[in-house]
């Protein structure tokens, strides 16, 4: 991945509009997937963990590149089907709806939620 943007932040709910300001210059999709794999990690491992968001265009295939790194190797991403009235778990249905392709690579002190855009 050819990296355009690197940010080291804290999972906060006010990071989420900090991160779509300095995503800007890219489609509303881009913006999208980030906040929601950023909000998973503030949902599922709390706020406050240090993350690391990369955006980036591939190589092959003309596509945006979304990766949120966070320390936590365990707590995988499950994709729910949540149903009409649910107020949470439509995060990574959103990605995946919107995403080419996404996925987990997983470190030993860390794991890495990705996700590919079509530009």
């Amino acid at each position: 991945m050819m990296t355009l943007l690197e940010l080291h932040l804290l999972a906060t709910p006010k990071a989420a509009p900090e991160l779509r300001h300095h995503l800007r210059a890219h489609g509303f999709d881009v913006r999208l997937c980030a906040t929601e794999l950023l909000t998973n990690v503030i949902d599922h491992l709390g706020e406050g963990t240090p993350v690391t968001v990369r955006v980036g265009g591939t190589a092959v295939g003309n596509r945006t590149r979304i990766e949120v790194t966070d320390p936590d190797p365990r707590a995988l991403p499950v994709l729910l089907s949540a149903g009409e009235t649910a107020e949470s778990g439509r995060g990574l249905a959103l990605v995946d709806a919107l995403a080419e392709r996404w996925g987990v690579e997983q470190g030993p002190d860390r794991k890495t939620v990705w996700c590919e855009l079509r530009n």
